[in-house]
């Protein structure tokens, strides 16, 4: 979490260095996208915009409902992604009767169920940084890279797996490029990967693509451009295959644009979204049955927090940026041109997590209390604030409960007395009934640890389990503690606590009790004391039947969902 900060930092420092310059370039003469006719013109392009900027180009970018399936009668949690049906991809995943984990450089096989016969089955040695993988019936796909910067190249490795013992290689696809994202809709996977557009000699380099067992470099004649300027120009390239078909040949498509820094995944769009320094600039690709079709860009003032900052819903794309303390919601049409707007919402505060249901979007903003907004949005082109929530605290991320409350997950705070401001403290989780969209309410919240507690789920939804059937909620957290009897006066806001326990806090949660939000227990991989060693912090938690599965880098644990006694422990490490 601390390194994403870092990066977007240096993000926002290189954007502010060209902010002067790009506020003096025309943009509103910006058409979709075109193809080049030539590699002259691809590198003319190039070079006369190479003027703009004389300090040379920068390239950096970030990647920024669990739902239930049958095995027979068994029901088992799936990766907790944005919109249903548009899987994604993960360091971990599970079909019910086996565990695909990626621990270093293999991908572990692991049989998970029943809990009593759990073990490695198979570990598939990756040459290369692993990044994320899916699971798709016999089928594994392993994303991994190998290379750095320009020589980047993201590997795509399917394997069949119908033998788990014995995974053997089904298909290789190479990309130039550093690995950004995926998903995968029914049995197709959509790729992304980021090239930079130079090679060493400051010539342009077309990026390539390997399958079939040869390299194919991609023509000029086939690269999409935008006409807009900017500070960092990358080939984005899409490549959709068949996970479940060796012999149907990848289709792909490369961009020519600045770098791409969030991605929203609809059932039938690819939305790109490339902020600068008060814009962010988007890119919707049609997509289906492997098929990548270019149709629609457009822009909105403000940038971008992360992909749920997106939507689509009935023939309308949402979004929610912010700049310079503006937060600003906008519906844009199919053809990306803005239809709707709701503009300074929270005057100098900051979005910190939306989340979109249909007709209604959740917004957070924080800078020194906690806004919880409930934005109507049933007419798209006059989206209205209904309520509003003020406490303290703030939100990183929303998940819906049922269709009148919201789980929050993000840090409790305490107002600064010197200034405009408020220091951070322990996590915190809500609970909000937006039953009243006029008077959104908190019903229950429960904090864990103090300043300097810190959960994945703040920056990385997929480690987010909660299932509503069985009132259960985990969350991955690294626990805080400060030693009072240090400070006889009373503990300043602004001090840290120690890392003193990482592991796992299971909680019931549930409109049916008195406490709506209680612990049930808590597991940890831990076992000497070893806080810092992040081989057994636990990163993810499934389900499957009756037992919940923890699992890091190091190890697999199995207990109970009855009393959280542990059931079984494999060792994951080499």
């Amino acid at each position: 979490m601390v390194k994403g900060k870092v990066v977007m930092l240096t993000a926002l420092i290189c954007l502010s260095m060209f902010a002067v310059l790009c506020s003096n370039l025309e943009d509103d003469n910006i058409k979709a996208l075109n193809k080049f006719e030539s590699y002259s013109e691809l590198k003319a392009f190039l070079e006369e915009r190479k003027t703009h900027y004389p300090f040379g180009y920068y390239y950096s970018f970030t990647e920024d409902i669990v739902r239930l399936a049958d095995l027979g009668s068994l029901d088992y949690s799936k990766t907790n992604v944005q919109v249903e049906g548009v899987d994604e991809a993960d360091i971990t995943k599970s079909d019910g009767e086996y565990l695909y984990l990626i621990s270093g450089q293999n991908v572990v096989i692991v049989r998970a169920y029943p809990p009593e016969d759990a073990a490695v089955l198979s570990r598939i040695f990756v040459n290369g940084t692993s990044k994320q993988l899916f699971i798709n019936n016999d089928r594994l796909v392993v994303f991994y890279e190998e290379g750095y910067w320009n020589e980047a190249k993201t590997f795509i490795h399917v394997y069949d797996v119908s033998n788990r013992e014995s995974p053997t290689l089904a298909r290789e696809v190479i990309i130039e490029g550093q690995y950004f994202n995926s998903r995968m809709i029914d049995d197709y996977v959509y790729v992304i990967a980021i090239k930079s557009v130079f090679a060493e000699d400051d010539d342009v380099k077309l990026p390539k693509i390997f399958f079939s067992d040869e390299w194919r470099e991609i023509p000029a004649t086939e690269i999409y451009y935008s006409n807009i300027v900017d500070y960092a120009y990358v080939f984005t390239t899409i490549v959709a295959f068949n996970v479940c078909d060796d012999v149907q040949e990848p289709t792909y498509g490369p961009i020519l644009l600045g770098a791409t820094s969030q991605l929203y995944v609809s059932l039938n769009n690819i939305y790109l979204a490339m902020t600068t320094y008060d814009k962010t600039f988007l890119y919707r690709i049609q997509i289906g049955e492997g098929e990548i079709n270019y149709v629609a860009d457009g822009q909105v003032p403000g940038m971008v927090l992360n992909q749920f900052s997106m939507d689509e819903y009935a023939g309308y794309f949402r979004i929610t940026t912010s700049h310079n303390g503006v937060n600003s919601l906008y519906v844009l049409d199919m053809n990306l041109e803005i239809v709707g707007r709701l503009e300074n919402v929270a005057p100098k505060e900051q979005i910190y997590s939306t989340r979109f249901m249909g007709k209604i979007c959740y917004l957070v903003t924080f800078r020194k209390v906690d806004p919880f907004f409930v934005i109507d949005l049933s007419n798209p082109l006059n989206p209205r604030v209904l309520g509003e929530l003020k406490i303290s605290g703030y939100s990183d991320y929303l998940h819906l409960y049922d269709e009148n409350h919201v789980i929050g997950v993000g840090k409790e705070t305490v107002p600064a007395s010197e200034g405009d401001f408020s220091w951070y403290q322990g996590v915190k989780i809500s609970l909000f009934d937006v039953s009243d969209v006029y008077n959104p309410e908190e019903i229950a919240k429960y904090v864990i640890g103090e300043r300097g507690t810190d959960s994945p789920v703040l920056s990385d939804h997929k480690a987010f389990l909660f299932d509503k059937e069985k009132n259960m909620l985990v969350l991955p957290v690294l626990v805080a503690d400060i030693k009072e009897n240090q400070y006889p006066d009373g503990v300043p806001p602004y001090i840290y606590g120690e890392p003193v326990w990482q592991g796992a806090y299971v909680f019931t949660v549930s409109l049916e009790l008195e406490e709506k939000i209680m612990l049930r227990g808590t597991i940890t991989h831990i076992e000497n004391g070893d806080v810092l060693n992040s081989v057994y912090h636990i990163t993810r938690s499934f389900y499957i039947g009756d037992f919940l599965y923890t699992i890091s880098e190091g190890k697999v644990k199995i207990n109970s969902l009855l009393d959280l006694s542990e059931i079984n422990e494999i060792n994951i490490k080499e």
